[in-house]
C-alpha cells in the first residue's frame, strides 16, 4: 500500500501538470495516440520551443515519456492508465456547476 505522502506526491505533480492549458491540450492530444514535438506543435499551434518546455514539465512530472523513433523522439503518455484518469476527471469536472468558482480560502484568490 502506498503512504498518504506518496498518494500526495503523486496527485500535486498530476495537478501541477495540469495548471496549465497548454499541458492539458498536450495530455489530451497523446491521450488518442503518441505524437513527435514538430506534429504536437502544429497541432497546438505554438513554437517549438515553448512546447519544449511543456514537454519538459510533463516529463518531470512522470506523465510523459520520450521514446526513440529513429532520428526522431515521440512522445507518449508514460502509462496507459492515464488515459482513462484524464477521461474520468474530464467527466467529473463536467458534471460540475459552471457558475462556481475555485476560491484559495487562505489567499482569497482563485486558485484556478
Amino acid at each position: 500500500m502506498l503512504s498518504i505522502a506518496t498518494d500526495i506526491d503523486a496527485l500535486a505533480r498530476f495537478g501541477r501538470a495540469l495548471a496549465d492549458p497548454i499541458r492539458c491540450r498536450i495530455l489530451l492530444v497523446l491521450r488518442d495516440a503518441p505524437a513527435h514535438p514538430a506534429d504536437l506543435a502544429d497541432v497546438l499551434g505554438i513554437s517549438r520551443t515553448r512546447l519544449s518546455n511543456h514537454l519538459a514539465c510533463l516529463r518531470d512530472c512522470g506523465l510523459v515519456v520520450a521514446v526513440p523513433a529513429g532520428r526522431r523522439v515521440r512522445y507518449e503518455l508514460a502509462d496507459p492508465r492515464l488515459a482513462h484518469a484524464l477521461d474520468d476527471l474530464r467527466s467529473a469536472v463536467i458534471a460540475v456547476e459552471n457558475d462556481k468558482t475555485c476560491i484559495d480560502a487562505h489567499q482569497g484568490e482563485d486558485c484556478c
